[in-house]
């Protein structure tokens, strides 16, 4: 068990994992390097507990150590308390939920892993992978974190990101999701879009979300309940690119009145993950 230790210092080192966390180019740069990203909030702490991310350390306003209490005993990392004053000078922003834990990061999955089956979130039997994601160059951390979980709460079965793609593992993507960026495997393409060829090697059909003549409506792609589906989604404003509008199987639209022509990328997603969703065995 560990035991809670007060600290009164903004530049006590012990802390160094908690600093400057409202710089995003800081951030998105250490945290990756030093394999680390920061959980914020009661339930996303323990969901990232329960999802086998190992705590290197938690920081805590004193109305948070009775709350996380059963956390505390469980864990061997260092418990830091600290007065919301405090917190605020250190992390650059006013700590609404009173509790921060530092964890570490796990190795990202090969895609090849992941589309075969071999990766599995904790409490899932293995199951044949039939219905993925990928979010092209995604640059908004909330977007990406309530993607994920749509993803979560529909029924994907596994998210991939382009190499430009926002980090889902950075704080605020964690925080819009709800720890739901812990319940879905996900990989890191390396080669984008020529990794649209592993995709189609394992049996997918790669449909791109997007506005062309060639488009199909998203009910005519899920009356068809392809056995694999990998649905594609761009980048806030510009959309896909133009290398995976040339290499997609289809590109699919989602009919749209008043004059609106789409959605935000993070509703479009939950669209497309509804209709697409596996009916009755």
């Amino acid at each position: 068990m560990a035991e809670p230790i007060a600290v009164d210092d903004p530049d006590d080192l012990r802390l160094a994992d908690y600093t400057s966390l409202t710089d995003v180019e800081l951030r998105r740069r250490r945290e990756p390097a030093e394999g680390l990203f920061i959980a914020e909030g009661e339930k996303v702490i323990r969901r990232a507990g329960a999802s086998g991310y190992g705590m290197r350390s938690m920081l805590l306003s004193a109305k948070w150590v009775g709350v996380m209490s059963d956390v505390i005993a469980a864990t061997t990392a260092p418990v830091y308390v600290v007065t919301p004053e405090l917190a605020e000078r250190v992390t650059g922003y006013h700590v609404h939920r009173g509790a921060l834990a530092s964890m570490a990061r796990l190795p990202l999955p090969e895609p090849a892993e992941l589309l075969a089956g071999a990766v599995l979130p904790p409490g899932r039997e293995r199951s044949p992978v039939q219905r993925v994601a990928v979010f092209e160059d995604i640059v908004d951390h909330a977007n990406l974190g309530a993607a994920f979980r749509n993803a979560a709460a529909l029924g994907v079965d596994a998210v991939f990101l382009t190499p430009r793609c926002a980090d889902p593992f950075y704080r605020r993507s964690v925080k819009v999701s709800m720890g739901a960026v812990f319940q879905v495997p996900w990989a890191r393409w390396q080669s984008w879009p020529k990794d649209v060829e592993i995709l189609r090697s394992a049996g997918f059909t790669v449909a791109a979300l997007c506005l062309s003549e060639r488009a199909i409506t998203l009910d005519e792609l899920a009356a068809r309940h392809d056995e694999k589906l990998a649905l594609v989604f761009g980048t806030e404003g510009d959309g896909l690119t133009p290398g995976i509008l040339a290499a997609a199987d289809e590109h699919v639209r989602i009919p749209m009145d008043a004059g609106v022509d789409s959605l935000n990328v993070a509703a479009a997603s939950a669209v497309a993950f509804y209709a697409t969703r596996p009916g009755p065995a």
